[in-house]
């Protein structure tokens, strides 16, 4: 993946630590606040130029780019399903796919949660899926850019591949019978699934998994969005059956 720009001070921060920024363009007479000084800091530390330009060049570029923009983003080269067999895995490994996530929002909210819980990859669509573009990279606070991420054209067969691989396939499911309280976390390698927040996993991704579990819900609203599933998932019912701490 290559994007032009990314914005934000959050994204353009791990932008630079992750060596994937060229250049800083910080708009002229920017209040230099906290945030804005450890983008600065980093980027001289990692010998990334900054340069100020006029608020209008900036504009130009990202319409909510909040003072600062990182030129010439490269991230990690995204992967295919081949990768899949390749990888050497931790025995321990998580990896979770989404299927059918389309808005790029929800994929950067999804990916930041993926990383900060140490997930060893994010797998996604080549079609009806969002692709890692640099307004999902914002959304997931600089996360895809450190992220190692596979996009494969057919979910099941690659859930097939990491099952040769040793994992079990745990599908987030709001009408599975048994919740993450009630069904416990299997050991070892786990390809956590989850799908859209309209339709859910698809029929074929479902039948591949070898456990479906429901987040409960105790109050008024019937669900949660994909990603805050996700993220409920990854730390209550994986990462707590482990007893470690994400980092």
């Amino acid at each position: 993946m290559r994007t032009e720009i990314v914005a934000g001070k959050r994204a353009v921060l791990e932008a630079v630590r992750a060596g994937a920024a060229d250049e800083v363009l910080v708009a002229r007479g920017t209040r230099r606040s906290a945030g804005m000084r450890d983008v600065v800091t980093a980027a001289h530390a990692a010998h990334v130029p900054v340069r100020e330009v006029d608020r209008a060049e900036l504009d130009a570029l990202d319409a909510d780019h909040r003072g600062v923009t990182a030129r010439l983003v490269r991230a990690k080269p995204t992967l295919g399903e081949r990768d899949l067999a390749s990888q050497r895995w931790a025995d321990d490994a998580v990896v979770v796919v989404l299927d059918g996530v389309e808005d790029p929002q929800n994929l950067g909210a999804a990916a930041r949660s993926v990383e900060a819980a140490g997930a060893s990859m994010l797998i996604t669509r080549t079609h009806r899926s969002a692709p890692p573009t640099a307004a999902a990279v914002r959304a997931s606070a600089g996360a895809l850019l450190h992220l190692p991420h596979a996009r494969v054209a057919n979910l099941s067969r690659a859930l097939d591949r990491l099952r040769d691989a040793g994992f079990t396939a745990v599908g987030l499911d709001e009408s599975a019978h048994r919740s993450i309280f009630d069904e416990p976390c299997p050991d070892g390698r786990i390809a956590l699934v989850v799908g859209s927040e309209g339709e859910g996993i698809s029929r074929l991704v479902r039948e591949h998994c070898d456990l479906l579990v429901s987040v409960p819900m105790h109050g008024k609203v019937g669900s949660l969005n994909a990603a805050a599933s996700l993220a409920v998932v990854l730390y209550a019912y994986v990462l707590a059956s482990r007893g470690r701490s994400a980092g």
